[in-house]
């Protein structure tokens, strides 16, 4: 079992204009989250538009993201609302020597922990070298993991259950396991989860708040005062009023048009959101332009 730890983004889908998958851009924009301070991102995580994209579009990236130098970096995100789709989505990554994937329940339907542990049964005995963090976040699943679930599942698979995005927080703080990762989804969970124990973040902003984050991930485990937490935490807060897919490519999309896309139903935010976004951001000097240095690395990627 391979612990994982440090910064991760959940990295955003890059399309299209007839809204296909644009592989190319979408694989250099994970690779300049890495080259930012990362220590690795998921692909085709909920920032990533995942449950949106088709499963044949995923299977095409995966193919290109092969023989990338990343690639030991890279979470796939592979949890789809049909179990048969999920394995068999899986068995391709694993195919391809992928090993490491963040799993949701399925959406829409009442169930409880019992039925979570078969679901995750079953993807384990069909495909059997998967190693997996849990997602948890009742917002977009509708159910919460126990602390007892997640127990359950380590105790019966403990080569394969190795962590959990904690984006409902009802875990970070207080599920204690040995050689697990724990892994709250929000950069204002990130220095308290850190003294907690917590193994780092998973989250959609990482794509803009790189750099902070791993500043202050770094500063902590070299036991250094903290100078940054509270603009990251700030910024954080900025962005979560709103769709944070939305509020992120708008962002983007500032710099470079190619962001614009978004799949149905989603969309960019209106112009009245966006100006509020930017003017907050720019209060707390936060903005296109104290991110130039970062807007050069993207220009020099998508040349």
């Amino acid at each position: 079992m391979s612990k994982i730890s440090g910064i991760y983004a959940a990295s955003m889908s890059v399309l299209n204009d007839d809204l296909t998958l644009d592989i190319k851009k979408t694989i250099e924009h994970a690779e300049m989250l890495i080259e930012q301070g990362c220590h690795g991102v998921v692909i085709f995580g909920s920032t990533g538009q995942s449950q949106l994209i088709s499963v044949s579009e995923k299977i095409n990236l995966l193919n290109s993201l092969v023989a990338n130098k990343y690639k030991e970096k890279y979470i796939l995100g592979t949890g789809l609302n049909s179990l048969g789709e999920t394995i068999n989505f899986m068995r391709v990554a694993s195919s391809l020597t992928f090993k490491n994937f963040l799993i949701m329940p399925p959406a829409y339907y009442k169930y409880g922990d019992k039925e979570v542990i078969q679901f995750y049964s079953k993807i384990i005995d069909a495909v059997s070298n998967c190693q997996i963090i849990l997602y948890n976040f009742e917002k977009l699943s509708g159910y919460k993991f126990s602390a007892s679930c997640v127990e359950e599942l380590v105790n019966k698979y403990p080569q394969n259950i190795i962590g959990l995005k904690d984006s409902s927080y009802n875990l970070f703080e207080n599920l204690k396991i040995d050689d697990f990762s724990m892994m709250p989804g929000s950069e204002t969970k990130l220095l308290k989860g850190l003294e907690l124990g917590c193994s780092g973040i998973i989250t959609a902003t990482c794509n803009v708040t790189s750099e902070l984050s791993r500043k202050v991930y770094d500063d902590f485990q070299s036991g250094k005062n903290q100078t940054v937490n509270q603009k990251l935490c700030d910024v954080r807060n900025e962005f979560e009023k709103y769709n944070l897919i939305s509020a992120l490519h708008t962002f983007f999309t500032k710099k470079n048009k190619f962001y614009r896309n978004v799949l149905p139903p989603l969309s960019l935010l209106n112009l009245d959101d966006q100006k509020k976004l930017e003017d907050n951001l720019e209060k707390l000097n936060f903005s296109t332009k104290s991110l130039m240095a970062a807007w050069y690395a993207i220009s020099k990627i998508f040349k």
